[in-house]
Formats: C-alpha cells, sequence, structure tokens
C-alpha cells in the first residue's frame, strides 16, 4: 500500500516577513481584507505546518500539492514556503510534488499587488508593490525556478521522469506559443507538467493547466495588462492552447495501462463540477458572479476522459467535493487548509483501488497569532472586534470567517436584492411560510442561519454536517424535497431554485471518507457504491 496527503492550496503568507520600506515589523494582513477574501492569510503558515504535521503522523512520505503553494506568488513568501517543507523533508523524508496555481505566478513578468497590513497598533497601511518590488507576483519562470524540487525537476532516485516534450527539464526546452484570440498577439510560455515514478509502480501525472493568455492587440508582454487572468478558464484554456498537452496524457494513459502502473493525476483546476453538479443552476440564479462560474464546461470532461486518464485531484475553489461523470471519469476536489472547510485529504493506494479520509485542521497551535491585531484593527476604526477573533480552535475561525463573507461579500455581491433583504431580515419560520409549509415546521433559528449553512454544505459537503444543528439539517431535507415549482424570477422561486441546489449539495457522492475501486465504483467506506453523473 502506498500512502499519500493530498494539501491544496495553502496560500502561504508569511507574516514575520517585513515589506522593504513598509515601515512595519511583521506582515499581518488586516482583517477587513481577509472578511472579504474566500481565504485567510495569517494563519496560512500555522494551518500548513498542522497539515504537514498530520501527514507525518499518518506515515505519509509524498505528498501532493494541489496549486496555490503561497497567496500571491511574492517571492518572501515562496521563500517561507519552501522552508516549511525543507524542514519536514529532513525530519521525515518527504517528497513533494506541485502543480501551478493561479496565485503562485502570473503570465511572463508578474503583476503588481496592492495589500492591505495593520501595523503595532492596529492602523492601517497600504503596500504597494509599485514601490515596493518584493511586493509583486513573479512571472512564471523565476517562481519556478524557486520551486524546482517540488518534482519540477527530476529528483535522485526517481524512477522515471518526463515532460510533454520530451525527457529535458530545462526550462527553455518547456515552452510553447500561445496567441491571443484575434490571433495577433503570441507569447512563449511555459507548460510545467511533468510525469514521475517516485515509487516504484506509480506513475503521478502533475498537469500545468494555469494557462495565461494575451489579450486581443496586446504589445507589451511584459505588461501585465496584456494578460487575461487565468483564474476562471483553467481547463477551458487548455483544451485551446495546450492540446499537446492532451495528447501527452493519452499517450502516458496507454504506456501505464501497459506498463502496469497505477497512474494518478492533479492539476490546480477541476476537470467536473465540484459544487455537487449545481453549478448551472447556481449561474442561472445568482450569475456569472460566484465560484460556480468557475466550475468546467462539459467539454472539458469530455476531452479529458478521452485520454484515458480516470482520476484526477483538484483544488483552486476550496471546496470538498466528489464528481464523476457518465464515462467514470472521477474529479476529486480536495479543500484548503484556509478556507472552510480545513482540511487535506489521505489516499492509499493499494491493488485494487484507493481509499480516501478527508482530515479535518481543528487543532493548529499558532492559529491565534493574528487575534490581537485583528482587535486593534477594530479598535482603531471604532467597531466591536470580529467574533472570529475570539475562535477556540482553527476550524471555528474559519467558520465564523465564512459568516463573514456570506454577509459582506456574497449575499451583498451576488444574490437578487429581494432574497437578500430576506435573510437579513427574516427567520426559518418565515422560510417555511413562504414555501407553503406551517411555520411550527421550522426550528428556531435565522434566515442568517439558513444562508450560512447553505454555504457551509456548498464548500464542505460532508464535512459541514458537524456546523449545522440536526434540528436545522433536518429542516432543510424536508424543505428540498417538498419546494414548489414557481418562477425562478419571483422570491418563492429564487427561494425553490435554492433550495433544489441544495438538495444537490446534501446528496453529494461520498465525499469525506470513502473508496473508489478500479473498476471506478464510488461508496463510502461503511455504505453501498453509486454512480451519478454530475457534468
Amino acid at each position: 500500500m502506498t500512502r499519500i496527503a493530498l494539501i491544496a492550496d495553502p496560500h502561504v503568507h508569511d507574516c514575520d516577513w517585513s515589506p522593504s520600506g513598509s515601515g512595519l515589523r511583521l506582515a499581518v494582513r488586516s482583517y477587513a481584507e481577509t472578511s472579504a477574501s474566500t481565504r485567510v492569510f495569517n494563519e496560512s503558515l500555522p494551518a500548513f505546518r498542522a497539515a504537514l504535521d498530520r501527514a507525518a503522523r499518518e506515515d505519509a512520505r509524498l505528498v501532493l500539492l494541489l496549486g496555490d503553494l503561497t497567496d500571491d506568488g511574492q517571492a518572501p513568501n515562496i521563500r517561507a514556503a519552501l522552508a516549511l517543507l525543507d524542514e519536514y523533508r529532513t525530519r521525515y523524508g518527504m517528497r513533494f510534488l506541485a502543480t501551478p496555481g493561479n496565485h503562485d505566478f502570473f503570465a511572463v513578468a508578474g503583476r503588481p499587488q496592492i495589500k492591505g497590513f495593520v501595523d503595532a497598533m492596529g492602523g492601517a497601511v497600504i503596500v504597494d508593490s509599485a514601490t515596493l518590488l518584493d511586493a509583486a507576483t513573479l512571472g512564471a519562470e523565476p517562481a519556478l525556478r524557486m520551486m524546482e524540487g517540488l518534482g519540477y525537476l527530476p529528483a535522485p532516485g526517481d524512477l522515471h521522469w518526463e515532460t510533454p516534450f520530451g525527457p529535458d527539464p530545462d526550462w527553455s526546452a518547456r515552452r510553447h506559443d500561445v496567441v491571443s484570440a484575434d490571433g495577433l498577439s503570441s507569447c512563449a510560455i511555459i507548460d510545467a507538467s511533468y510525469l514521475v515514478e517516485p515509487i516504484e509502480g506509480l506513475w503521478v501525472l502533475s498537469l500545468d493547466a494555469n494557462v495565461c493568455v494575451p489579450r486581443n492587440g496586446a504589445r507589451d508582454l511584459a505588461d501585465p495588462a496584456s494578460f487575461h487572468d487565468p483564474s476562471n478558464t483553467g481547463w477551458s484554456a487548455v483544451l485551446r492552447h495546450r492540446p499537446h498537452l492532451l495528447q501527452w496524457m493519452t499517450d502516458v494513459a496507454e504506456r501505464a495501462r501497459k506498463g502496469g502502473k497505477r497512474l494518478i493525476a492533479f492539476s490546480h483546476y477541476p476537470v467536473l463540477d465540484p459544487l455537487g453538479g449545481a453549478s448551472a443552476d447556481e449561474v442561472a440564479l445568482f450569475g456569472a458572479t460566484g465560484l460556480a462560474r468557475r466550475a468546467p464546461p462539459p467539454e472539458v470532461a469530455q476531452a479529458f476522459a478521452a485520454t484515458g486518464v480516470r482520476v484526477h485531484f483538484s483544488g483552486h475553489l476550496h471546496v470538498n467535493d466528489t464528481a464523476q461523470d457518465q464515462s467514470g471519469l472521477v474529479n476529486i476536489a480536495v479543500p484548503s487548509p484556509v478556507g472552510f472547510p480545513p482540511a487535506l485529504k489521505m489516499l492509499d493506494a493499494d491493488a485494487c483501488g484507493m481509499t480516501f479520509r478527508t482530515l479535518p485542521l481543528t487543532d493548529v497551535p499558532g492559529h491565534d497569532g493574528a487575534f490581537g491585531a485583528y482587535r486593534a484593527e477594530a479598535m482603531c476604526e471604532g467597531r466591536q472586534p470580529p467574533a472570529a477573533s475570539r475562535a477556540t480552535d482553527h476550524a471555528a475561525f474559519l467558520d465564523h470567517h465564512l459568516a463573514d463573507i456570506v454577509m459582506g461579500r456574497y449575499l451583498p455581491r451576488e444574490w437578487p436584492e429581494g432574497m437578500a433583504a430576506f435573510v437579513r431580515q427574516g427567520r426559518l419560520a418565515d422560510l417555511a411560510v413562504l414555501l407553503g409549509h406551517s411555520p411550527a415546521a421550522a426550528p428556531d433559528g435565522s434566515m442568517v442561519d439558513f444562508a450560512c449553512d447553505w454555504y457551509r454544505l456548498r464548500k464542505g459537503g460532508e464535512m459541514a454536517l458537524p456546523y449545522i444543528a440536526a434540528p436545522r439539517l433536518a429542516f432543510y431535507r424536508t424543505l428540498t424535497l417538498r419546494r414548489p415549482d414557481a418562477d425562478p424570477s419571483g422570491l418563492v422561486g429564487g427561494f425553490a431554485a435554492l433550495l433544489r441546489i441544495l438538495h444537490a449539495y446534501l446528496y453529494r457522492l461520498p465525499n469525506r471518507d470513502f473508496r473508489l475501486d478500479d473498476d471506478l465504483g464510488v461508496a463510502a467506506l461503511q455504505g453501498r457504491t453509486v454512480r451519478r453523473q454530475t457534468t
């Protein structure tokens, strides 16, 4: 049996980094920015360390890093992440294999960053990389050169290593042209994909789906404005701009089959809808504003499945999900240590299949290191300290953080105005009446509870269940099964559509602890085999 730890999106931010010339002794990000973000910053290094500690306790000596190793690809944060990995490599003999994420670097020359920090008294400090160059995101090649030891180059002891272009690991041999949609701008860009056999019989395929594409009319390719942000494209950009990658995957899958190798593949971006298969319904309700717009279209799954690669691990959306399409292709979405629910996954591969366990990161030593700064920041601004700054553990902190972004980001930015107002003002009994039920059918609770629970289940799947009171959960299950059929443009129809999506979240494929057999049956470890189309 081979045990592998899967860690997605650690988003390492080093609070001990002092941005040059800023006057800051520590680089503590403000809670104002934290509460508006889908990830947290100052807690990232303690959470990443806790994930590595858990991997060590589980005797996992191979760790796959599924992109966004750092928060925004700044050299100081890359150095901090690599120093931590070097510590675990030395102490435990761990081998780390990575794939690039959209926060790890940008295009050829990088891009500027403007970040909000707090000083020792809680005062706001803005750090602009236009004047503080170490705060800028690096371009692809300098960032990858720093991270070469994470599988991007062959290591002593590897039984096999190659790229889509052959065995030459030099970055100059791993470039291809990416052309703008109008065909007038072209850029030679690195494809950092690689195949490695770190353990006899195991082939690990790292797929670089982080494609920066020139904009129409782009002339100065050193200007970050000349490139589209890859965050929203992922595998769709691979289909258009890296067809060589799919051809190589087909060849790798065939060679693995003939050679009796177990092949596992990972990239930063999902190849199947990781939001319970309900992303299209969410976009129809909320518009293309939230995470659902980043779900891959069906043609991605079709092209990926055609290569013969059957199992894929992804990060990017900070969700916990198992998805499978009609072809049998499986995408396992791994949650992040810095978003709700904080966790990593543990994979045990044996002769007949793979067993997965999702391990929560609740106890994180040092998780409260920035809490004093958050309270000082609130005092400076004349407001109450955030509830998150009183959290007793890391998971509780991220649960509070989720509630903050629901109220401060998701409701005002994404929800129809009438639905958002109903959430701010209503009780669960009001929802029951709205949908044609008796108010007595509803447990005590507010519509804010409902909205937060909806997002908990959206992001966490089975991992969210301990955070939702049992009476509320039972109420939601009843509502999803007995929802009215109404025009989704109205208030009743909007909440009916929301409950249809919630039904998909509640009845996902097993996604906490489950078994994936080689015939691609997905089964809960104490349940029956289930198959479901999710695209």
